[in-house]
């Protein structure tokens, strides 16, 4: 029984994120009113992770394949799979609000949902929210995010996210 539910409760977590970003890419369709704009897409190949706790064996390179769609000044969709720190996959969804710039760099928020991180909730889906900035020039950006640590579930880094985009 709890499994059958704990399966439930995952399709559903899958369904309402798509729901989300469904929405949040009719928004921006809805703004702009132009539709895809292959200059909002961004790639990236995954994280790199100062961890803080540096003596534990934790894997600071966490190649994966991502992708972030700036729906406005202020919002992107995002959404990916890579290696976590534990060695273990995570696929990730969620979405950056940074309304402030200072000095070229976007600042905020960015906030959703990972998954794959077996001290943390089973390696089921978890939500979180973490400060992040976010440097873009010409077909390359950057986005550094503060990762708090969250007991022994997981560990505090900052970390670093180089993105691509095809087309200026």
């Amino acid at each position: 029984m709890r499994l059958s539910c704990l399966r439930l409760s995952r399709i559903q977590l899958h369904a309402a994120m798509l729901a989300c970003l469904a929405l949040l890419c009719a928004t921006a369709k809805a703004e702009t009113d132009t539709g895809f704009e292959a200059n909002r897409l961004w790639l990236n190949a995954g994280f790199y992770s100062a961890h803080f706790d540096t003596d534990k064996g934790l894997r600071n390179a966490n190649p994966g394949l991502g992708f972030e769609y700036r729906l406005n000044d202020d919002w992107s969709a995002t959404g990916g799979r890579f290696i976590n720190s534990d060695s273990a996959h995570s696929s990730y969804i969620g979405a950056y609000y940074q309304p402030w710039t200072v000095s070229g760099v976007k600042l905020g928020v960015v906030g959703g949902a990972f998954n794959g991180y077996p001290k943390a909730f089973d390696g089921g889906w978890f939500p979180a929210m973490l400060p992040v900035a976010t440097l873009e020039r010409g077909h390359w950006g950057l986005n550094v995010a503060l990762v708090p640590p969250l007991k022994d579930r997981l560990y505090g880094a900052v970390s670093f996210q180089l993105k691509f985009r095809f087309k200026d």
